[in-house]
């Protein structure tokens, strides 16, 4: 690419982020606040601490415009009681389970059916209905794990999001599936059930499911006993927590790098804290520079991106006139890991700001991807909206195994990693913030 002017005062945020990063504190702080109020589900007492933690620290931050934004979300409870999974036929043996988010509970007593494998939704969808009717389905779908995430995008979220339903469809009495990790720890995640009978789901733990497919394998005829207490409650209030540096002489103009507040109870959700945390401290570094970006620089957290992204939902909705605003978004959602590659909207490689961008960027070790961006759960009804997304894409190797389970925790989360990732989305929105040009369609 062509050489592009420098941006101004970009040196002196570079300098700032490597002496005075502050995510991991940030992080530490949210994780403290989990411990003690209980996890961030969505209209629970750790989701109000989590948004007064978040308005507070965006105000230390020297943030302007602190406010939060109301955001009706579901409210669903795993339940004080039983949630077990139990081979019982051809002989005794605990499975490790958590019930996905949004998931039926059974009776008291649980549910004791024959289980029926299929390896993919497909095969499901093809099987005649009287094999299917009063069984518990096991999907055994395979998982390729790309260090971008989509390879768990493709084969697990698709599995949550229409298991339930398909699995419904055919008169089953429950669904279980693979975690989408190879940790040791069952995984959560939502579901959905569209217009189907809404039965029990639950994943099951890598060892769990090595040890059903290895009775599968031998022709065994498997009965299981699933107990779950979860239930779901009517819809409450969460809120999205936003503040802004405010620009210069192009201050109507938004950059806007947000993340999600949210997360699973399972754990201390550390990975995806670690949004949050990167989210506020680059917001903190570029007001702590004595020069504002000539763009605004929006922070948002969302609420209740796991059980159904209503906040990015509520977001898109109120600030929907603001959209011809919003110059570009970006999201922090793959944990803590350092960051890879850069994506660019399609048709943007030769854009200024995309040379802009790449060439300031490319001393962090981190070159323009290939592929075309498409942004986190949170801001793509912004991308609906029109709005140009860029994505910095980071290793996500840990983050999906350990995201959403008992092992989310501060402290598998590496504060150098951290610290690298929050650089490199400091210079990203800094530049996105300063150079000429932007991506919109005119």
């Amino acid at each position: 690419m062509d050489t592009v002017p420098s941006i101004p005062h970009l040196d002196r945020l570079i300098d700032l982020a490597r002496k005075e990063c502050r995510a991991f504190e940030h992080l530490e702080k949210l994780c403290e606040l989990c411990a003690d109020e209980g996890p961030r589900m969505p209209c629970t007492p750790g989701d109000v601490a989590a948004i007064a933690w978040a308005k507070a620290t965006m105000l230390d931050a020297g943030l302007a415009n602190v406010h939060a934004e109301t955001v009706t979300a579901p409210v669903w409870t795993r339940g004080e009681k039983e949630e077990r999974c139990m081979i019982v036929e051809p002989r005794t043996l605990d499975l490790e389970i958590a019930a996905l988010g949004g998931s039926a509970g059974t009776p008291a007593e649980g549910i004791f059916e024959e289980v029926i494998a299929f390896s993919s939704l497909e095969a499901l969808d093809a099987a005649p209905i009287d094999e299917v009717k009063g069984k518990i389905v096991y999907l055994n779908h395979p998982i390729q794990y790309l260090p971008d995430g989509t390879g768990y995008d493709a084969a697990s979220s698709e599995v949550r999001i229409s298991g339930p339903s398909r699995a419904a469809n055919k008169d089953a009495m429950g669904l279980l599936m693979r975690s989408a990790n190879l940790s040791a720890a069952a995984q959560a995640g939502a579901l959905t059930y569209g217009r189907a009978r809404h039965i029990p789901v639950a994943a099951l733990a890598v060892k769990s499911f090595a040890a059903l497919d290895n009775f599968l394998r031998k022709g065994a005829r498997v009965r299981i006993r699933l107990t779950l207490s979860c239930f779901n409650l009517p819809p409450g209030e969460s809120a999205n927590v936003i503040g802004e540096v405010v620009g210069s002489d192009l201050a109507e103009e938004i950059v806007l790098l947000g993340a999600h507040l949210d997360s699973w109870d399972l754990g201390q959700g550390a990975f995806d804290g670690a949004g949050c945390a990167i989210a506020i401290e680059v917001a903190r570094l570029i007001a702590a520079l004595p020069h504002r970006p000539r763009r605004t620089v929006r922070t948002v957290l969302f609420a209740n991106k796991e059980m159904g992204t209503s906040g990015g939902l509520a977001y898109a909705s109120a600030h929907t006139a603001e959209a011809p605003r919003h110059v570009v978004a970006l999201e922090a959602d793959q944990g803590g890991g350092v960051p890879l590659t850069l994506r660019v909207p399609a048709l943007a490689g030769e854009h200024a700001l995309t040379k802009a961008l790449c060439e300031n960027i490319a001393p962090l070790g981190i070159a323009l991807d290939s592929g075309t961006s498409r942004g986190a759960d949170d801001i793509a009804p912004l991308r609906q909206l029109g709005v140009p997304i860029v994505d910095v894409l980071q290793d996500t190797s840990l983050y999906l195994q350990l995201r959403h389970t008992e092992g989310d925790v501060l402290e598998v989360v590496e504060r150098a990693d951290l610290e690298t990732a929050t650089l490199a989305f400091a210079v990203a929105v800094w530049v996105l913030a300063n150079a000429e040009g932007d991506f919109r369609v005119k």
